[in-house]
């Protein structure tokens, strides 16, 4: 199964490592075929848009578990 998003799309991995939800405080798993964020504890996920994590609560989608 390949990525949807191309190289030039891509956040970079070491901002990924360093980001963590701000509703929470918690760790983000990060999704490769939807373009986004999810922290499990809160149940959102954060968009990423042209390689740049949207970290606004107000931007994220909420999730089901």
């Amino acid at each position: 199964m390949s990525e949807t998003q191309p190289d030039a799309q891509k956040p970079d991995p070491k901002l990924l490592e360093a980001l963590v939800c701000p509703a929470t405080g918690g760790r983000l798993e990060y999704n490769a075929a939807k373009a986004e964020l999810i922290s499990k504890t809160a149940m959102l996920a954060y968009p990423i848009r042209s390689g740049i994590p949207i970290m606004l609560i107000d931007e994220a989608r909420k999730i089901e578990g």
